[in-house]
Formats: structure tokens, C-alpha cells, sequence
């Protein structure tokens, strides 16, 4: 059984990292991530990239050495990622922050709304239902994330977690100060509105908790694998016929019912922004998803029936 030689040249600089001899024809891209660390331990594989190409996409991790268009020497590229941390790490941080922020406005602690208004209660039980929706929502994505969630990439660049917890725990702020405000005022058609806009909130939140339990099962524990998800029994997962990435759209909807439900400017433009970032993302699955499979349904759009 012939081996190949593979040697890594700096995706930059195009200089001699390491030259491995012997390598085994049925080696994965981990397996040589592996043994590219035993000799520069500061690139550990999770913040390695590997491609055959300076300029061109990574390889995955299961790609297997023989399979690729490399003769006996092979050459790879390296590019560094950067310092690495795990998703869960990430998830649990970002999530954490709002639930514990959104409360310290609304017990009202020191310091925020003045001395007078220490720890004292609003008489509005919008406001009440406010935070028990919004501790209910950070709470079931901390125990998704513990629980339900398998990822197909185990890390993401350290510098992600700044930017993600700038963005979550400072929208957080923002919605809570106004909400919990001594002078915030009820929504303009009073409970009916009220009872509609959690009606929204709490179908989307069940119906985003079914797509995730949905994608969960598609993904045996400890794998990688893909596939095409369709609904199931349960009548929330019927999104799947008409979006690929019906878990956004619902998260979406959650937070319409939130800004309906407050009639809070803060919490409108968190829906937006969201919105906006969550398109972009079921855009980019949505290709890939096409991409990957050839049978994949065709009425389907990213995360807006019939339109987006």
C-alpha cells in the first residue's frame, strides 16, 4: 500500500510549515491536523484551516486524503483561525447575560431609575408578564443549548463571543430600561392587544422549540451527518414545507409578539436587526441545502413563505 508525503506551506507567506512522511492513504484531514500540531502545538486543530488551494475553502474534517485531487506529495495550505472557543461556551454566555440584565431593571436595583424607585414594582401587569415572557425565552435557549443542540462545528473564533454578547446583553439593556421604566405606559389597545401578542409569542416560541427538537433528531449524537428535513407529526414542524429555516422564522415571530405585546421602540429595532442577521443566515443554508441535494424541495424559500 503506497503513503503519501504532505507537505503544509503557509497560505501568506507560502513557507515550509511541516513535511509529514508516510501518511496513511485513508487519513482524514483531522488525523493530519493532529499530526501538524505535535510539531507547532500553537496551532491546535480547531484553529486550523487546511485547504489545497492558498485562496480557496477549507477542508473539512472527514475528507479523506486519497480522495483528494493531490498526487502521492500532497500540498496543503494553512491558514490560522485565530484563538478558539466552543460554541456552548459562546451560547451559554450570550444568553446568560440578557436573562440576568433584564432582571436588574426590573426589580429596579440602585442606581438606574433613581433613589425613590429602589427596588420597587410596577403597577402595570404588562409589565410582569414582559419579564416573565423574556426570562422564559433566554432560559429555554440556555437549557436548548445544554440539551437539545448538536453542532457541527465544535468552536468559533474567540473574538465572536464580544461581539455577540455586545449585541444581546446591550439590546437586553436597552428593551429592559424603557419597559421597566416608573413611567412607561401599557399598550395602546390595552389587554386585547396584550393577549394577542403573547398568543404570537407563545405559539412561536413552541413552534421554534419543535424545529430545534426536529434538526436535533436529524443529527445522531457525535456525528456530522446532513440531511433534508421535512416535517414530522407535530403540526409546528409543518413550517418545513414552505422554509428551510423555519427555526428563524419563528424566532422572528417570537419577537413580533414581544415588541406587539410592549409597544416598545428598543424591542421593534432588536426584532429588525434580528430579522435582518436571521435572513442572511437562511439565505446561506438554504443555498447550501440546495447545493448538497439535488431532491431538495423546491417551494421552499429561507425563512419567509412564498416571499423570502
Amino acid at each position: 500500500m503506497k503513503h503519501y508525503e504532505v507537505e503544509i506551506l503557509d497560505a501568506k507567506t507560502r513557507e515550509k510549515l511541516c513535511f509529514l512522511d508516510k501518511v496513511e492513504p485513508q487519513a482524514t484531514i483531522a488525523e493530519i491536523k493532529n499530526l501538524f500540531t505535535k510539531t507547532h502545538p500553537q496551532w491546535y486543530p480547531a484553529r486550523q484551516s487546511l485547504r489545497l488551494d492558498p485562496k480557496g475553502k477549507s477542508l473539512k474534517d472527514e475528507d479523506v486524503l486519497q480522495k483528494l485531487p493531490v498526487g502521492t506529495t500532497a500540498t496543503l495550505y494553512f491558514r490560522d483561525l485565530g484563538a478558539q472557543i466552543s460554541w456552548v461556551t459562546v451560547f451559554l454566555t450570550e444568553y446568560a447575560g440578557p436573562l440576568f440584565i433584564y432582571l436588574l431593571f426590573y426589580f429596579r436595583v440602585p442606581f438606574i431609575y433613581g433613589h425613590k424607585y429602589d427596588f420597587t414594582s410596577s403597577r402595570h401587569t404588562v409589565v410582569h408578564l414582559a419579564c416573565i415572557c423574556h426570562s422564559f425565552h433566554y432560559v429555554k435557549r440556555l437549557l436548548e443549548t445544554l440539551f437539545v443542540h448538536r453542532f457541527s462545528h465544535g468552536t468559533m473564533p474567540l473574538r465572536n463571543i464580544f461581539k455577540n454578547c455586545t449585541y444581546y446583553w446591550g439590546f437586553a439593556a436597552w428593551m429592559a430600561y424603557y419597559i421597566n421604566h416608573p413611567l412607561y405606559t401599557p399598550p395602546t389597545y390595552g389587554a386585547q392587544q396584550v393577549k394577542l401578542a403573547l398568543a404570537i409569542f407563545v405559539i412561536c416560541q413552541l413552534g421554534n422549540f419543535s424545529i430545534h427538537m426536529a434538526l436535533r433528531d436529524l443529527r445522531p449524537a457525535g456525528s456530522k451527518t446532513r440531511k433534508i428535513p421535512y416535517p414530522t407529526k407535530n403540526p409546528f414542524t409543518w413550517l418545513f414545507l414552505l422554509v428551510s429555516c423555519p427555526n428563524y422564522t419563528y424566532e422572528v415571530g417570537s419577537w413580533i409578539g414581544f415588541a406587539i405585546m410592549t409597544q416598545c421602540l428598543p424591542v421593534a429595532l432588536f426584532s429588525l436587526v434580528g430579522f435582518t442577521q436571521m435572513t442572511i443566515w437562511a439565505k446561506g443554508k438554504h443555498r447550501s441545502y440546495l447545493k448538497e441535494f439535488r431532491d431538495y424541495p423546491p417551494l421552499r424559500m429561507p425563512i419567509v413563505p412564498f416571499l423570502l
